[in-house]
């Protein structure tokens, strides 16, 4: 049995003393999976292909990393993992950094990929919009774009330790601060600066717990019980209504499904996703 969140939490203690290793030396290697680079609209995206997958789902997958950090390269096992579990091709967007792009370029870019898959003939009823931290952020900001705009919208939402309120009112950075090892409030005040430039926090575009959330598809939080950006999650879940679920997994860390193929709670989290995409959204899964 795999201790529930070793390397997670080893990761984020080590990223916290400035000697953290790749992310993506977290995640097992999922079998079967192959890659391939692809210009979506002016976005740099990988295509993300488990040979199993066949006319059952699509997904557009948004990588996190504080918009400091992440690629399609460190998410990429991740992916394959969600996707293989849920007999999926996926593609993985990429966005530019802050601060040297700052709020509404990420957006934008990611919205290009979207509207460019759309355009390829994507199907809105077998598309899943998923991301993680920073990478839910972004996800929830398309989707909210979406619709404003009369785009097609997906059928599920998968939101990994969301990062949403970038104003950090949750309490759980206080409650949780001798349990996450990296993600305190001044840290994350300082990624949510370094990301908006001039914009404000409190602006009802930037800050989703302001959001109106009408209309968008049902929705999957997964967030860990010890890491500072749980109440996000609740916070969404609460503001999300019947359509979303929330699952918070005790003793886990932000973005512990990083860990896909190498603990017991990562792999449970992944079969949870494809258990909830079969009972409780629109998706096609064949």
């Amino acid at each position: 049995m795999h201790q529930h969140d070793d390397p997670v939490r080893r990761h984020w203690t080590r990223t916290a003393e400035g000697t953290a290793g790749p992310w993506e030396a977290l995640t097992a290697e999922p079998a079967g999976v192959t890659h391939r680079e692809v210009d979506a609209g002016g976005a740099p995206a990988l295509w993300v292909e488990p040979a199993a997958a066949g006319g059952g789902p699509l997904m557009c997958y948004i990588h996190g990393g504080g918009f400091v950090s992440g690629s399609v390269w460190t998410h990429r096992k991740l992916v394959g993992h969600l996707a293989t579990a849920i007999g999926a091709r996926a593609l993985l967007v990429s966005y530019p950094y802050a601060p040297g792009q700052v709020h509404p370029a990420q957006l934008d870019r990611v919205t290009r990929a979207y509207t460019w898959l759309i355009g390829e003939g994507a199907d809105p009823g077998r598309l899943v919009l998923a991301g993680d931290s920073c990478g839910a952020w972004l996800a929830l900001s398309l989707a909210v774009r979406a619709r404003d705009r009369g785009l097609p919208l997906p059928a599920a939402m998968l939101l990994i330790s969301p990062w949403v309120d970038l104003t950090q009112r949750g309490a759980s950075y206080r409650t949780n601060a001798a349990t996450d090892p990296f993600f305190h409030k001044e840290t994350v005040d300082a990624l949510a600066a370094n990301f908006l430039g001039p914009a404000g926090a409190d602006d009802p575009a930037v800050d989703l717990l302001q959001a109106d959330l009408t209309g968008l598809p049902p929705m999957l939080i997964q967030v860990g019980g010890d890491e500072g950006l749980l109440d996000d999650g609740r916070a969404l879940h609460a503001m999300a209504g019947a359509g979303a679920h929330l699952e918070v997994y005790p003793g886990q860390l932000h973005t512990f499904q990083m860990a896909a193929g190498t603990t017991d709670a990562a792999d449970r989290a992944v079969g949870d996703f494809a258990g909830w995409l079969r009972t409780h959204a629109t998706v096609s899964m064949s």
